[in-house]
């Protein structure tokens, strides 16, 4: 993952949102190493996750802290699937999240991936429609089977049934960008390396980088997204 430099500053420092934002413990660990040579990341709480709203396609060690912002995060995706497919993911297909590394483009510094501080979400599978419910009004029938949603396929689609899961992808972003305390750093499609999932985190930062067409991705209205904003991830 390639970050700004200008973005690797603290919360409510010049180059950062000035938005406050909660203590997380991991805001003191220092991420300046070595540029090369071996690397020794710092010691964490790392528990397995295997999601608890929503099931992951493998279980992962996170950091526990990170933990209870993924509920949330797994929440707010069903809640967005249920809008438009009329059902929950059956699962959240992932990349990765602990790796002990550092960032590619910036040596100088530790990947949050190396605190188990960051999930990759690649996609997410949908089981057919359960027996009972329908469609939202508007989805074809074909929708009622299982199908898959992936960043990588549908984040650009524009016409016919992926325009549909596009919809879904960039509704839940919106809502994700809008929630500042799921996830502080979010970046996407249009970002260097990130056309083929969402990368999120709780780095001491906030940087939010996800395009469409071109342009930033930015939240939903506050008269459609205040009823999720007021929700936390301390009851998600």
């Amino acid at each position: 993952m390639a970050l700004s430099l200008l973005a690797l500053a603290p919360l409510g420092t010049a180059g950062a949102d000035p938005t406050p934002e909660a203590p997380y413990a991991l805001d003191t660990i220092p991420r300046e190493v070595p540029k090369a040579g071996p690397l020794q990341c710092p010691k964490v709480e790392l528990v397995d996750y295997a999601g608890d709203n929503l099931r992951f396609s493998s279980t992962t060690k996170v950091y526990i802290g990170l933990r209870d912002r993924l509920k949330a995060f797994e929440k707010i995706a069903a809640d967005v699937a249920t809008e438009i497919y009329g059902r929950p993911p059956s699962r959240v297909v992932h990349l990765g999240t602990y790796s002990c590394r550092r960032i590619a483009a910036y040596p100088e510094f530790l990947s949050e991936h190396a605190l188990g501080n960051a999930i990759d979400i690649a996609g997410f599978d949908f089981g057919p429609l359960p027996k009972g419910q329908s469609l939202p009004e508007g989805i074809p029938a074909g929708f009622k089977n299982g199908f898959e949603v992936r960043v990588l396929s549908h984040w650009k689609a524009q016409t016919g049934h992926a325009a549909i899961h596009a919809r879904f992808l960039k509704t839940l972003a919106r809502r994700l960008i809008a929630r500042k305390d799921v996830f502080r750093v979010l970046l996407g499609p249009g970002y260097a390396g990130h056309d083929n999932h969402f990368h999120f985190d709780m780095a001491p930062f906030r940087m939010v980088e996800i395009y469409d067409g071109g342009q930033p991705l930015v939240p939903p209205p506050a008269s459609n997204s205040a009823s999720t904003v007021n929700e936390s991830t301390e009851n998600p």
